[in-house]
């Protein structure tokens, strides 16, 4: 079969290796569709935490169930499915509880072990999500937007909330569209006016901020001196992740949904003075995932202008290096198999 390998920073290739055998409660599964996310842009460029070369990347996946077993929880050959790219233990203090999105010994595809930029992979029956009446450019990004589905869970936002996401990539907009089903009042963050007029129409929020003026004057006007009572920072950024405090209301949360690779540290008073909830928010459990499975089923969720990009698998080496310029405006590249 054919398989993309990320060998080493800045350097996949394109190599034959043998199919693998579905062990016992698991399905082969033909790949049709790679979303790209910027954990894969990380580790293509040496920057992803928790990550060894080579690796196979690829976690945000729809393809068809090939083969599979007797004890496959229903599933069938032919079944279009989506695949949860999480591998927890199931026993640690975190699963115990049923956060296995942060589970000690967590390993996701494409980053602690292979993923699917290939044609067939075996994955766990228990880790595929069978998605009868979409497409498959919407079965594959059920993934990252359950990451956002699970960021505003985490928040709990209630309508008239006033929310700031910081950040307008995939995962950002995600966050918008769910804390804007909730009933919220989003704010949306980025230094792009082209990607800010992108969230009003697309998630629509109700107010855009530029980041590069400045945005903790615009914030308190935007809500009466108070500021947001939720701020989400999407952006994986350190010095937006550091600034975000001073953005959030006192008694409000601050939920960081990117990831950076390096120390945050803040003022402890201005912490204090607010008494803030601070969260981390890491993947997304099966529950999220059912909900954007009804949201897209709902058709309340545009995946035909969330994709921007598509290439066909063996020209995504060719066209990798471009999704990571700025100047492409890419929001999300789809591989096509």
């Amino acid at each position: 079969m054919k398989t993309i390998i990320c060998e080493q920073p800045d350097h996949f290739v394109l190599t034959e290796k043998e199919a693998p055998e579905p062990a016992a409660g698991e399905a082969l599964v033909r790949i049709r569709r790679i979303g790209i996310c910027g954990t894969d842009l990380h580790a293509y460029k040496g920057n992803q935490p928790f990550f060894e070369y080579p690796r196979i990347l690829g976690h945000e996946l729809a393809g068809v169930i090939e083969r599979v077993g007797d004890d496959a929880l229903g599933l069938k050959e032919g079944d279009q499915v989506a695949v949860i790219p999480y591998m927890a233990c199931g026993h640690c203090i975190a699963c115990r509880s049923g956060k296995t999105n942060c589970c000690t010994g967590m390993q996701v595809l494409g980053v602690h072990r292979d993923g699917g930029m290939r044609e067939l992979i075996a994955v766990p029956a228990t880790h595929l999500i069978r998605t009868d009446g979409l497409t498959l450019d919407q079965t594959a990004v059920l993934e990252p937007l359950a990451i956002g589905a699970h960021a505003v869970r985490r928040a709990d936002p209630r309508p008239g909330d006033s929310v700031l996401v910081i950040g307008a990539g995939p995962i950002g907009l995600g966050v918008m569209a769910f804390a804007k089903s909730r009933g919220a009042r989003v704010i949306a963050m980025d230094i792009n006016e082209e990607r800010l007029r992108f969230c009003r129409s697309w998630a629509g929020a109700d107010e855009t901020v530029n980041a590069l003026e400045d945005a903790a004057e615009k914030l308190e006007e935007l809500t009466g001196g108070e500021f947001p009572s939720i701020v989400f920072d999407a952006t994986g950024n350190k010095r937006s992740m550091e600034a975000a405090i001073g953005y959030t209301a006192h008694g409000g949360k601050l939920v960081y949904v990117g990831l950076v690779r390096a120390d945050i540290t803040f003022s402890d008073p201005e912490f204090h003075k607010r008494e803030l909830t601070l969260m981390g928010s890491r993947n997304a459990t099966p529950e999220d995932f059912d909900t954007v499975l009804s949201a897209l089923r709902g058709g309340l969720i545009d995946v035909g202008r969330y994709i921007t990009h598509r290439s066909p698998f063996e020209g995504m080496i060719g066209r990798f290096e471009s999704w990571l310029n700025p100047e492409s405006k890419v929001i999300k590249a789809m591989v096509e198999l």
